[in-house]
């Protein structure tokens, strides 16, 4: 699943129009999969099944009597198929449902646990293999819905089928199996990942637990209607149903399961060719909410390339009989890899057939990602979620490179390394996790789902990648897909596979070392040259931590694959295992600088002495963009440490300023957000709006009417700079007025007057400029234009109001139906963020928590404690904590995220006064 993912939530967004966003190219091994991919009939039970339990998380090995588990289920019970019947009308407020699952139970037991939350159970029964059927209650234990099936007498060990009878209310809020009206329209949709199928299907609701699947619905007459496998016929029931049978699947977890009924406009494309991978061609087919069909023309075209490119990188074919490319109405998350029938919001892939480049790149990279788990993760699948990196992380790790090879000069892996950056900020915190640790909880599941998982994993992944070579790795993880195709693998697994086919044991124990510790290495690189002017690198490695961390002291260290380079010519590189190592400098001469990442693909930090540091920005236009971007961030990195002087990381932020990619010229725009936010005050304002125009204004000139899309990109994100974080006023007037022709405020719309990229903006000046009025012709207008994208940035726009005298009807907005869920959350967020009126939408906030918890996405209420992520002092942070003492159980697993809201807060303070001094070095 794509991230949107709450990944940006832990810090505020850097302005309206930036997206929280999210590389998988794996064999190249000889002799790959045979053209057909693997029988769809064939059970899970007869590929590997390689787990290995952590310590902490041992799986029971028998099932208990009466205490329900709060993460996994006894492993010992396991389905083997399942058939599914449901009675699907979106008209309707509720569902009905019947199921038979044929389970495997090791020893006797009279009872079993299964997955339910919120079904009424009409009737439930075994049936045995010799015909005798043994009748059953249900009852749910857990609210993680954790149910308990106790038999009226024990079953013998052995096979036998499981038959329930149930019904449920349609979800209205975007979790399991939900409803939504869109232009008067009902649709039915299966949000399942990662523990909401229990919501709508008894099940064994964890991703080790995979089976086949044969599922009919009946709907009514003429919708439309998806699932995992083809649709095999319709039939008609009474005068206005009619059922719908789908083939068999090959063996899926449950998370993966699509169920979507409703008038959906059904796009038809002509199949994907049959190749030498793949004997037979896949039927492409796009879905979207009714009238919207035509928008999807840029997602179906690009479509049928990157399937071709994932099968000849990895040398194995696409795994199902179909690819449906699903449009959601409503949907939680930025997409979701239900397997053969990819569902997004739809936002992100109605296009129509000129995207603007943002929004372009953003479709680019949800797809890649998407599609790059239709290997890892649907066909071979984590037993767990505390192994969730091996689906997320290389999907995340695929995108960039396919998508470099889709279009070579599209400055993906730019976008690659600026994501792998990205998670550093923070696994920089005490408060972190580590790639792979234990989950316990069932309520905890979804705190795996963030950058560490996503941004780290892909930064870890392709450090090793580069540093072993892709002749090495990729291979290897093609006999890894290869080996536990249709079955389950956790990482002592991958270790196993990927150290037997590369014989390096340096590979596996550099994997080891960062995916199951938590922290960003740090690096202390200096050089010494001895009187024969013989040089000597010497790195000091040990775990980052800026000012104000409670991380300890420690001799914590990592396998590091560390490569520099310096004025010799030569790239030198040596994995790291002890704590202070020495390398002799190729060539003997004391070298003028060191690059400490050269190429900057290493998941590392790195600071110098000053001289070594000056040498390195003097020379900064000369280094390749990777390391660039690495320099830039580790000179924020060693400022906010106490490591780096102000003037220069001031001249680092002038440099980039001026480099040649787009990526390098924002890096420092979400840093120089944070220090405007905190420590500009009303006498540093004229400093900041002076410095970012001298960066800033050139590069907005030279962009200006270009025909490059990444020219246009970085010229929409530096106006949205310029106008949200420096308060320019020529550029806000240039935003509204935009905003004013694209709504139609004083006339006639003018629909070319903005494009997606600055919906959010333009939006947000129009609404804090104008006043008023135009507030209130904005939210006439949201009922109007039908554009999710427009949708989603004016909510965050309304929520940026700074007139006290709209307060009431801004908040009433947020928790009404005029409003969905996850446009609430942006409005929210975007009002706490906003400093004009913080104090009092947080103190809204405070006084109708419940109510907003009950508003905004089920899975997101674990992350509400980062609404409060932009404050920085401590009234408000005993605030904080006192809002999710009294609300925390309202909000399951809000744990890590409070806790880490609570460490930002505390580093903001701790770096007050250097980012005071730094706003004040900032030339007139």
């Amino acid at each position: 699943m794509r991230k949107i993912i709450l990944r940006c939530l832990l810090a505020a967004p850097l302005f309206t129009l930036a997206a929280c966003g999210p590389a998988d190219k794996a064999a190249d091994k000889p002799g790959g999969e045979a053209a057909n991919a693997a029988p769809q009939e064939k059970a899970a039970v007869d590929k590997p099944i390689a787990t290995e339990q952590p310590a902490a998380d041992p799986a029971p090995q028998m099932i208990a009597a009466t205490k329900a588990p709060a993460g996994r289920l006894p492993q010992d019970t396991r389905p083997k198929a399942y058939r599914v019947d449901l009675v699907l009308d979106p008209r309707r407020d509720n569902f009905t449902g019947k199921v038979e699952i044929d389970i495997q139970m090791d020893k006797p037991s009279d009872r079993i646990w299964i997955h339910g939350k919120n079904l009424t159970m009409n009737a439930i029964s075994a049936v045995l293999p010799d015909g005798k059927e043994v009748p059953a209650k249900y009852k749910e234990v857990l609210d993680s819905g954790v149910a308990q099936v106790l038999f009226d007498q024990a079953l013998p060990a052995g096979p036998f089928t499981l038959k329930m009878d149930y019904s449920a209310a349609f979800d209205r809020n975007l979790a399991g199996l939900f409803k939504v009206e869109e232009k008067g329209d009902a649709y039915v949709l299966a949000k399942s990942e990662s523990i909401q199928a229990r919501k709508y299907l008894p099940s064994f609701d964890e991703p080790g637990m995979k089976a086949t699947f044969d599922i009919s619905l009946t709907i009514p007459k003429g919708d439309a209607a998806i699932s995992n496998g083809p649709e095999l016929k319709r039939e008609p029931v009474g005068e206005d149903m009619e059922k719908v049978t789908f083939a068999t699947t090959r063996p899926l977890s449950t998370y993966l399961l699509s169920l979507s009924v409703g008038p959906f406009d059904v796009v038809e494309r002509p199949a994907i060719p049959a190749n030498k991978y793949r004997a037979e061609p896949i039927p492409l087919r796009g879905f979207a909410r009714k009238g919207r069909g035509a928008d999807m023309s840029y997602i179906l075209d690009v479509t049928p390339r990157l399937v071709q490119i994932f099968e000849e990188q990895l040398q194995r074919p696409y795994p199902f009989k179909k690819l449906d490319i699903v449009a959601a109405p409503q949907w939680p998350s930025g997409a979701t890899e239900l397997a053969a029938a990819i569902t997004y919001r739809e936002q992100a892939i109605l296009t129509g057939d000129k995207p603007a480049p943002g929004a372009r790149l953003r479709l680019l990279d949800v797809h890649s990602h998407e599609m790059s788990h239709m290997w890892f993760g649907d066909l071979v699948t984590p037993p767990w979620w505390d192994d969730l990196w091996l689906k997320e992380g290389f999907a995340t790790w695929g995108t960039p490179l396919a998508l470099t090879t889709f279009e070579p000069e599209g400055g993906h892996d730019l976008n690659a390394a600026v994501g792998a950056i990205s998670a550093m900020r923070l696994d920089s915190l005490a408060s972190t996790r580590a790639i792979r640790e234990p989950v316990t909880d069932n309520n905890n599941i979804r705190n795996a789902y963030d950058a560490i998982t996503y941004s780290k994993s892909l930064g870890v992944i392709h450090m090793v990648d580069q540093y072993f070579g892709p002749d090495v790795f990729r291979p290897a993880v093609g006999r890894y897909i290869e080996t536990f195709a249709d079955g389950v693998a956790d990482s002592p697994a991958f270790y196993k596979v990927i150290g037997e086919e590369t014989n390096t044991p340096e590979l596996t124990e550099t994997f080891r070392s960062f995916v199951e510790q938590k922290g960003v290495p740090l690096l202390d690189v200096t050089v010494d040259c001895d009187e024969e002017g013989k040089a000597a690198v010497q790195v000091t490695q040990s775990r980052y931590k800026p000012l104000g961390s409670p991380i300890p002291d420690s001799d914590q260290k990592w396998s590091i694959p560390f490569c520099f380079s310096s004025d010799s010519g030569v790239q030198q590189c040596q994995i790291l295992t002890d704590r202070v190592e020495k390398i002799q400098v190729s060539g003997g001469e004391c070298p003028q600088w060191v690059m400490p990442n050269a190429k900057g693909s290493g998941y590392y930090r790195w600071t110098l002495p000053e001289p070594q540091w000056q040498s390195l920005v003097e020379r900064f236009a000369v280094f390749e963009p990777t390391e660039q971007l690495s320099i830039v961030d580790s000179a924020f990195a060693g400022f906010e440490a106490g490591h780096v002087p102000a003037a220069l990381l001031l001249a680092v932020v002038e440099k980039s300023a001026h480099a040649d990619k787009r990526q390098v010229v924002q890096a420092p725009l979400r840093y120089l957000q944070k220090y405007r936010q905190n420590y500009v005050g009303k006498k540093q304002e004229a400093a900041f709006l002076n410095f970012a125009r001298e960066l800033y204004q050139p590069v907005l000139e030279r962009t200006a009417g270009s025909s490059d899309s990444e020219d246009q990109l970085l010229h929409s994100q530096l106006l949205g700079f310029m106008a949200l974080v420096a308060g320019d006023p020529d550029t806000r007037k240039q935003l509204a007025d935009k905003a004013v022709a694209f709504t139609g405020f004083n006339g006639k719309r003018d629909e070319s007057a903005l494009d997606s990229d600055l919906y959010g903006a333009a939006l947000t000046v129009a609404v804090q400029d104008i006043g008023d009025d135009f507030l209130q012709h904005l939210i006439k207008v949201r009922g109007e234009i039908d554009d999710p994208r427009f949708d989603s940035a004016s909510a965050d726009a309304i929520g940026a109001n700074r007139s006290a005298a709209q307060l009431d009807k801004v908040h009433q907005l947020a928790l009404s139906d005029d409003v969905g869920s996850r446009e609430a959350f942006g409005l929210i967020r975007q009002s706490i963020d906003e400093p004009a009126l913080r104090a009092q939408n947080w103190q809204w906030l405070q006084q109708n928590f419940p109510a907003v918890l009950a508003k905004i996405p089920d899975q997101w209420r674990r992350a509400t404690p980062s609404f409060a992520s932009s404050f920085c002092s401590k009234d408000k942070l005993a605030e904080v904590q006192q809002l999710f003492q009294k609300y925390g159980d309202q909000a399951p697993g809000y744990q890590r995220s409070l806790s880490q809201t609570e460490e930002q807060i505390q580093l903001c303070m701790a770096l007050r006064d250097k980012g005071v001094a730094l706003i004040g070095s900032m030339p007139e």
